[in-house]
C-alpha cells in the first residue's frame, strides 16, 4: 500500500499532529508515504492524474525528524501517478475546492479516498450535525439571519455559543450568557459571520462545559480512543490551540450509545475517520476534515490509535486489491 496524504501546508506541521502520527506509523509498517500540498496536483497531457509529492520511504529517527524533513522541504520530491494501488487521506482544513476536485478525480480513477470527497463539503459543515435525527445534541440552529438567531438565543436558559459554520480551532467562537439582555450578541454574531461561508451556528450552552469537552476519535463505526480537553485559563473554549489542556478520560457506556446513534449517518455519508466532541452526554460538534487528538489520547490514555488507523487502512486496501484481481480474473 502506498499512502498519499493531502495536507494544507508542510511548513505548518507539528510532531503532535494526527497527520504526522499516521504517516510515521505507515512508514514503520513499511508503507511508502507521499505528502501532497494543494498546488501539487496535475492532470498531464496524457490525461493522467499526477502529483509532485514529498516522498518518504525510510523511517525517520522519530516524528520530530519527520516534521523536519517536510517542514524544511528536505524530503525527496517525485512525480507520482495516482492509481488504484494508492490510498489517499484528505487532511486539508480549511477545505480547498481544488483539492476536493482532484480527490474526486482520484476516486474516479480507483484510488481509495478518505473521507469521501463527494460528501466532505456536507459533513465538514457544522450544519450537518443539526440535521441528524435521533442524535443527542444541544438545541442548535444555523442561519445568516440576525433576527432569527436572536429569537432562538433568547429561548436558551443558559445562554448560547455562537460560532462560524465553517471554521476550526476556536476561531470566531463566542459565549453569550444572557442573550435576552443582548450583551455581546451582535458582536458575537458579526464575528462568526465574517468567517467561513457567512453562516452562523447558534447553539444552546451546556453547563457541563465547565468540566471539559471530551474528544472521541471515531474510526469506521467505533470509538478507538479519546481524551478530555480542559478550558484554557480565563477562556470558555476547550481548543488546545487556545490553551486548552489535554486530560485523561474514560470511554463510558454513554459515549458508546452516542456513537451508536451517529455512526449510521457517518457511514452513510462516506465518513471513515472523525472527531466527535461531547459535553453532557451530547455531541456538540462533528469534525471530518482533519480530526485530531491521536497524539494526546495515546500519550495520556495509553491507546495506540495511529497504529489502529494504519492497520485498518491495510485491511481495506487488501480487500480492494483482492476484489480488483477477482474482477480481472473471474
Amino acid at each position: 500500500m502506498r499512502l498519499v496524504i493531502a495536507i494544507s501546508r508542510t511548513s505548518t506541521l507539528e510532531a503532535y499532529y494526527t497527520t504526522v502520527h499516521i504517516a510515521y506509523e505507515a512508514l514503520l509498517a513499511k508503507h511508502p508515504v507521499r505528502i501532497v500540498e494543494p498546488w501539487d496536483f496535475e492532470v498531464d497531457s496524457a490525461g493522467r492524474l499526477v502529483t509532485r509529492a514529498h516522498a518518504l520511504d525510510a523511517v525517520p529517527e522519530d516524528r520530530e525528524a519527520l516534521v523536519e524533513l517536510l517542514a524544511n522541504r528536505k524530503a525527496l520530491r517525485r512525480y507520482v501517478e495516482l492509481t488504484p494501488a494508492d490510498t489517499m487521506l484528505l487532511r486539508v482544513n480549511p477545505l480547498d475546492p481544488a483539492v476536493l476536485a482532484f480527490a474526486q478525480l482520484a476516486k474516479l480513477a480507483g484510488v481509495v479516498v478518505y473521507n469521501d470527497p463527494g460528501t466532505l463539503m456536507l459533513t465538514g459543515h457544522k450544519g450537518y450535525l443539526a440535521t441528524l435525527d435521533g442524535v443527542p445534541r444541544p438545541a442548535t440552529m444555523v442561519t445568516r439571519s440576525r433576527a432569527t438567531a436572536r429569537l432562538f438565543a433568547e429561548g436558551q436558559a443558559h445562554g448560547v455559543v455562537i460560532k462560524p459554520a465553517r471554521s476550526s480551532g476556536g476561531r470566531g467562537v463566542s459565549l453569550v450568557p444572557q442573550p435576552r439582555k443582548q450583551h455581546g450578541f451582535d458582536g458575537a454574531f458579526d464575528a462568526a459571520r465574517r468567517l467561513g461561508d457567512g453562516y452562523v451556528v447558534v447553539q444552546e450552552y451546556l453547563p457541563g462545559a465547565a468540566a471539559g469537552e471530551k474528544r472521541l476519535v471515531w474510526l469506521d463505526g467505533e470509538v478507538i480512543g479519546g481524551y478530555l480537553r480542559g478550558r484554557a485559563p480565563g477562556d470558555f473554549r476547550h481548543n488546545l490551540a487556545r490553551g486548552g489542556t489535554p486530560q485523561a478520560c474514560a470511554i463510558t457506556p454513554q459515549d458508546h450509545e452516542l456513537v451508536s446513534s451517529i455512526s449510521p449517518f457517518l457511514l452513510r455519508d462516506g465518513v471513515w475517520l472523525a472527531g466527535l466532541d461531547v459535553i453532557d452526554d451530547r455531541i456538540v460538534e462533528v469534525n471530518t476534515l482533519n480530526p485530531g487528538g491521536v497524539h494526546f489520547g495515546d500519550a495520556i490514555n495509553g491507546t495506540q490509535m495511529a497504529s489502529r488507523i494504519v492497520r485498518h487502512l491495510e485491511r481495506v486496501h487488501g480487500r480492494r486489491i483482492a476484489t480488483n484481481v477477482e474482477a480481472q480474473h473471474p
